[in-house]
């Protein structure tokens, strides 16, 4: 495997109690992330309690400080409207300032929506909308959408990418809780199996295999799945992951949201 290399250990080491910590690059509207955050998913069901893991945002653009300004004209009412590229990861790093799960809720619903195409992500009006959707706090998130501090935790996510050269996204690099240990960079996107191999060899034990939960613990917890997601999990047919979403359909406890090019199942 080319795209796996050593890094040094950041400088500030993990205080949490697990002996992995997984930095995820991820460029949050790339197809590729869908596909690196559906292994994460499977892999914290079986094996969370050996790691944490952390999303870095990794969208790389030169006109930040911008486009931070014109966000403000919009707080202010200066401007009807804005889309940029670089609006979903200020967004995402604004809704982080109101907790990890309300962050991870509003990255949910933005990559919902740019999957079925039923808003433009990029727009300052429909990022909104998006966060009334997650039940942020709305006057905290207008603020905070528009801030410096938004726009510097994004900053630092970018930072973070150079300092540990990340040149493709997706990538993850694991780091062991020995701080005198390099981490292990892998770009791109890889089976399940290697990313299991690879928590194996920086646990050097035998890892231990969390039970799945049932479908419906499942939706609970993700609340957004694909019949492929499912499917894959479970590993199962996908004819026999959509019987099982749609028998829960009929049950009113799942909607199923589809468009030409991708289905979605979402907990009621």
């Amino acid at each position: 495997m080319n795209n796996i290399q050593m890094l040094p250990q950041p400088t500030a080491p993990s205080t949490l109690n697990k002996p992995v910590e997984l930095y995820v690059f991820i460029d949050p509207l790339c197809p590729n992330t869908f596909a690196m955050q559906s292994m994460l998913r499977k892999l914290q069901l079986e094996y969370e309690h050996y790691f944490s893991w952390r999303y870095v945002l990794s969208t790389e653009l030169s006109t930040l400080n911008c486009v931070s300004n014109r966000i403000k004209g919009c707080v202010s009412g200066a401007e009807l409207d804005i889309t940029h590229p670089v609006l979903p990861s200020i967004a995402i790093k604004a809704a982080e300032l109101q907790g990890k799960r309300a962050s991870f809720r509003y990255l949910t619903k933005i990559q919902e929506h740019a999957t079925l195409k039923t808003k433009n992500v990029h727009s300052h009006a429909a990022l909104l909308q998006i966060a009334q959707e997650v039940n942020l706090d709305m006057n905290e998130f207008r603020v905070d959408f528009g801030s410096r501090e938004a726009a510097h935790a994004f900053q630092c996510d970018l930072y973070i990418k150079r300092e540990m050269q990340v040149e493709e996204v997706p990538s993850i690099v694991f780091f062991s809780e020995c701080i005198e240990e390099e981490g292990l960079k892998v770009s791109g996107v890889y089976t399940y199996e290697v990313y299991e191999h690879i928590l194996q060899e920086m646990i050097q034990e035998q890892l231990i295999r969390q039970p799945l939960p049932t479908l419906d613990e499942l939706l609970n917890r993700f609340q957004t799945l694909t019949t492929a997601e499912v499917a894959e999990i479970y590993q199962i047919k996908e004819q026999t992951a959509e019987r099982e979403l749609k028998k829960r359909m009929l049950q009113q406890k799942v909607e199923r949201i589809t468009n030409d090019d991708v289905t979605l199942w979402r907990q009621k």
